[in-house]
């Protein structure tokens, strides 16, 4: 649920910083198989960088150094005129920094190699992706759902269920790449760019010099890449995509696009031979001696559905054959195989999916995967220790927040599994041992304040209590059928946005005009802040209530002395110039008069008074 909110203020942030029609241009002409050859202008532009220091700020990545040792930290504090420049300076001559890479660990006990570039060279990739994926979504294959805007891993499992269930596709090609992401042929890549109508010579020089960038390794080494993208590049993502776009599109040329390209597929009827029975055109096409196959892909992870042993068989040797040949990659033959899931089950994006008999047909079930399982198991008992291990009260109200935040969203991954009540239930048998036992004072009764947690979890009788402090049940859980991917649903499209949220309801000339005009001595994050603010208070004051008015209005800092900074979304607030009276002036008696003005409640007086307590003012009397 956090993570949709994330993506639909990530598109927000477009009409922010007024690149929304630029992208959406940008796609129109890339549907209509127009090139592209000055986007650097586009890519360079301030409201450009501008909007991608927005959209890597709140990354976790964004605070974590690369080998220069800066994290986002240090470009936020910098005045935004100045940061412009500093980004803008990249392009001309782009020299990316050494890569660091870490290794971090996978469920299987295994290393997963990261690359985490330095910050410039992650806002610089922002840049870029920003520009690049409008051009790419309208060449990019329907059914590709990793790293993708608007869409997701529930979409890619809906689409799977009903290839198997509904299509009667019970042949499955699972298929493993070896080291796809540090395997990605460079020559070939930047050869697919070129084809996608990417033709800017400028840009494509600095997406071979981040390919070509020092990694410098665990321990010490720098080593000059030949081949491979590194996971954890911004960029990477979207590379990885174009590489395996292409497949998308020959699997698809083998079956979905003859279907699309008949005028009615299950309409058009014909007599072949004469015969007296009338065929529509997709059965004549299921009659051919062409192999009926689906992809279903979610970045490298893929899956090919079939109708029979023998096709699937076929198509298993000529998709080995096929990436070899068009990308040099290397499949697994000891993790790709041939399944019918009538008989066994199959992995994909941590569900076990498979086919049972009902009646006269055969309907899907899924359960969490065996690895997925151990992982949250894991995790949750890591987290149980957490607050075992806390001294104080706040301390433990933090921990138990993460609690129930890891187990909402693992509710919220997993609930598409059909058998996740079951699943759920053995996974929570130990883990309800462990509280009961690791922590003292667990209560059967208390008082779910948050709103949203009582709207979830009120009438579960599996709920308990550390002190005031809910603590959510892991197997309360039922399945909810996935949702497929709307093909209505377009970022780039203003029909396409009008089915993801609701337009703006504030005046954007107005969010614009303090875009445009950026207080210049205060920082990068501050000035981007004010813009979020102006979002955030619906264009009002945040103390009178009153519609602001955007060339006199206050950024007004709440402390000097903010946890998260002061010039972090938290301490700031738009006011007008009465409302900025009100907090900050020494004179109470004119104080009073605005508040009798304004009619302020004794709620907004309280607040008023937070305020001016911080400041050091005197206190307004609250009737």
């Amino acid at each position: 649920m956090a993570q949709k909110a994330k993506k639909k203020s990530k598109m927000r942030h477009a009409e922010y910083y007024d690149m929304q029609k630029t992208f959406d241009d940008l796609y129109a002409a890339s549907k209509n198989g127009e090139t592209f050859g000055h986007l650097m202008e586009i890519i360079s532009a301030p409201n450009n960088i501008k909007l991608a220091f927005r959209n890597i700020k709140g990354n976790d990545g964004s605070h974590t150094a690369g080998t220069d040792g800066r994290t986002i930290e240090s470009l936020a504090a910098m005045p935004e005129d100045k940061f412009v420049k500093l980004i803008q300076k990249q392009f001309r001559r782009y020299e990316p920094k050494a890569v660091r890479r870490v290794e971090i660990p996978k469920p299987n006990g295994k290393l997963r190699p990261l690359g985490i570039p330095c910050i410039i060279d992650r806002i610089v990739q922002q840049c870029i992706l920003q520009v690049m994926e409008p051009i790419c979504e309208a060449k990019f294959y329907e059914h590709s759902y990793g790293f993708r805007p608007c869409r997701s891993a529930e979409n890619a499992i809906s689409y799977a269920y009903g290839l198997a269930q509904m299509n009667k596709l019970h042949y499955v090609v699972d298929v493993d790449v070896k080291g796809f992401f540090d395997n990605v042929d460079h020559r070939k890549l930047l050869r697919q760019i070129w084809t996608l109508g990417i033709r800017d010579t400028k840009l494509i020089q600095i997406i071979k010099a981040m390919l070509k960038a020092p990694i410098v390794m665990p321990n010490g080494e720098t080593v000059l890449p030949s081949k491979g993208t590194p996971q954890g590049g911004i960029l990477s993502p979207l590379l990885a995509n174009i590489v395996l776009n292409e497949l998308d599109w020959w699997i698809a040329s083998q079956w979905d696009e003859m279907v699309a390209h008949m005028e009615h597929p299950c309409k058009v009827t014909y007599y072949p031979n004469g015969a007296e029975k009338k065929y529509n055109s997709y059965t004549a096409l299921k009659k051919s001696n062409l192999k009926e196959m689906r992809i279903v892909r979610y970045a490298d992870d893929f899956k090919i559905f079939c109708r029979t042993k023998e096709d699937a068989e076929k198509t298993y040797y000529a998709v080995k054959d096929w990436l070899w040949k068009r990308l040099k990659l290397v499949i697994s033959d000891e993790k790709s195989k041939v399944t019918n899931l009538r008989k066994r089950d199959s992995e994909f994006l941590g569900f076990r999916i498979k086919l049972r008999r009902k009646g006269n047909s055969w309907v899907i079930t899924s359960n969490v995967c065996d690895k997925a399982t151990k992982r949250i198991s894991k995790e949750m008992a890591e987290t149980i220790r957490a607050i075992q291990r806390s001294k104080t009260a706040e301390e433990i109200s933090l921990n138990v927040g993460d609690y129930n935040a890891k187990v909402i969203g693992i509710q919220d991954y997993y609930c598409i599994a059909t058998r996740v009540n079951l699943n759920f239930s053995d996974i929570a048998r130990p883990i309800n041992g462990q509280l009961l036992h690791r922590i003292d004072g667990i209560k059967k009764q208390g008082e779910i304040k948050n709103r949203y947690l009582r709207k979830r979890y009120g009438e579960s009788r599996q709920m308990r209590w550390v002190g005031e402090t809910p603590l959510v049940p892991l197997a309360y859980v039922q399945f909810k059928i996935p949702m497929r991917k709307s093909r209505k649903i377009n970022p780039y499209t203003p029909e396409g946005r009008a089915e993801i949220h609701d337009n703006l309801r504030i005046d954007v000339k107005s969010m614009l005009w303090l875009m445009r005009h950026p207080i210049p001595y205060e920082s990068v994050r501050y000035n981007d802040n004010r813009v979020s603010l102006y979002a955030g208070q619906d264009g009002k004051c945040a103390v009178t209530g009153k519609e602001l008015d955007v060339q006199t209005c206050v950024c007004y800092r709440k402390s000097n002395e903010c946890k998260k900074g002061n010039d972090s979304y938290q301490n700031l607030m738009l006011l007008s110039l009465q409302g900025w009276v009100i907090v900050s002036s020494e004179n109470i008696e004119s104080v009073a008069a605005l508040v009798k003005e304004y009619s302020l409640n004794a709620k907004a007086i309280t607040k008023v008074n937070k305020l001016r307590a911080t400041a050091g003012l005197p206190l307004l009397a609250v009737e």
